[in-house]
């Protein structure tokens, strides 16, 4: 007997909890708890809410893994969505968002970067990288762990392109923090 949470594909995986209204007790909650970042551009691009969160984790393991979810208008016009996330490596769950079955992003990453954003005030390079056809992804690795990228439609990657300032919601100058909150989004 065993209380591992599994999947037939890939055995032995964490549990994913997800909230589609993250107020500023829920993000505090799965900052407090979370081994990973909690990415979050602040401030947000204009426009933009946040539609949901999720954390990959049980009490024993901590929160290995974090996913943001973000709503806002598409640079060239229409609705866009963007989730940003947090893992270790073989965690899965960026592959998960990205749409393929890859635990962690291939050999794409270390070749020239296709977009750079500021996370935790370092430059962070990052790759395209292998996604389902109605999203991009993006991976990279930032404070030790992946940092992924996956935006709807495919267009809405020019949002990378607004110098996004990716902070981390674990640390006490962002306790209390109270991002504007849109409708839930399937995407987690």
């Amino acid at each position: 007997m065993s209380s591992d949470w599994t999947c037939e594909a890939h055995g032995p995986v964490l549990p994913l909890r997800t909230w589609t209204r993250a107020g500023p007790e829920v993000l505090a909650q799965a900052a407090a708890h979370s081994v990973v970042p909690l990415w979050s551009p602040l401030p947000l691009p204009a426009g933009w809410t946040l539609t949901g969160l999720a954390v990959a984790g049980d009490e024993r393991s901590r929160g290995r893994a974090t996913a943001l979810a973000l709503s806002g208008p598409s640079p060239l016009g229409g609705p866009a969505d963007m989730v940003l996330v947090a893992e270790e490596m073989g965690t899965g769950l960026g592959g998960r968002t990205a749409g393929t079955s890859a635990l962690d992003p291939g050999v794409e990453v270390g070749a020239a970067p296709d977009f750079k954003v500021e996370a935790a005030g370092h430059p962070t390079a990052l790759w395209r990288v292998e996604s389902a056809t109605d999203r991009t992804a993006f991976a990279g690795e930032a404070s030790g762990v992946w940092l992924w990228a996956v935006l709807w439609p495919p267009a809405a990657e020019l949002v990378l392109l607004e110098h996004l300032e990716l902070h981390d919601l674990r640390h006490d100058t962002h306790a209390g923090l109270d991002l504007p909150v849109g409708a839930p989004t399937a995407r987690l």
